[in-house]
């Protein structure tokens, strides 16, 4: 069986995010692109998606995956950004080895099982204003000028820890990550948006901290994540690298 792994990608963006809006994509869309993947030869999909907790994507996945050609695996990351991308990779790893339908949807519900995520964000607003955090904890850190360290609870956004300097906040945030894996390899994203410098600075003391880690990369989000989290915006997710 030749499976096929489709995600939910984010674009580069560098603009005004103030006043940007997302939508999800159509039933439609997804059709037409689980149409194309079966005309091409894939006799199977799994569809991995943002979390449903935050997007309305997922549902639409799902509407067109009843119609399509082919079966379709449609699978709830529960994350975001490099959450959702590891357990994409891990699919995409048993697919091209062949897998079945079941065993790339079993590779991706495993990794989704050990990957962790923690951000850190400058302003709690840019969360307030999308929905996906609640107003009280927004005002708290605004009032306070808390610096939150955010992580993730059944698919939501939640405040983990609230921290009272950017300083601070990013040391604790790669204390975070390195408690959360164990001694075997891993692989670390270094997420950010206009925060390169911070990024990189993360990624250079993250090996020292972290000997196991065979594979380390920093990226940019794009305006899908970045009008929801905002400008300084710093994530880190770490999955064991046999996933």
């Amino acid at each position: 069986m030749l499976a096929e792994v489709v995600s939910s990608a984010e674009n580069s963006f560098t603009g005004d995010l103030t006043d940007a809006t997302t939508s999800r994509p159509s039933p439609t869309r997804f059709a037409s692109c689980y149409a194309e993947l079966a005309a091409a030869g894939a006799t199977a999909i799994v569809s991995i998606h943002v979390s449903a907790e935050l997007s309305g994507t997922i549902d639409s996945a799902r509407a067109a995956a009843r119609e399509a050609p082919v079966p379709v695996e449609v699978i709830d990351s529960r994350s975001i950004a490099m959450g959702l991308g590891y357990p994409v990779l891990a699919a995409a790893r048993t697919a091209e080895s062949g897998g079945t339908l079941d065993e790339v949807a079993a590779a991706a519900h495993r990794c989704l099982q050990t990957t962790q995520s923690f951000f850190y964000v400058d302003n709690l607003d840019y969360l307030r204003r999308s929905g996906r955090i609640g107003t009280a904890a927004s005002l708290v850190g605004s009032a306070l000028m808390i610096k939150p360290l955010l992580h993730f609870v059944d698919g939501r956004i939640s405040l983990l820890e609230k921290v009272r300097t950017a300083s601070r906040a990013i040391a604790r945030l790669e204390d975070l990550a390195v408690h959360a894996v164990g001694p075997g390899p891993v692989r670390i994203a270094v997420q950010h948006l206009n925060a390169s410098e911070r990024a990189e600075a993360l990624a250079e003391r993250l090996p020292k901290r972290l000997p196991g880690a065979v594979d380390l990369q920093v990226v940019e989000v794009g305006a899908e994540l970045g009008i929801h989290v905002g400008p300084g915006f710093l994530g880190l997710t770490v999955t064991p690298a046999d996933g």
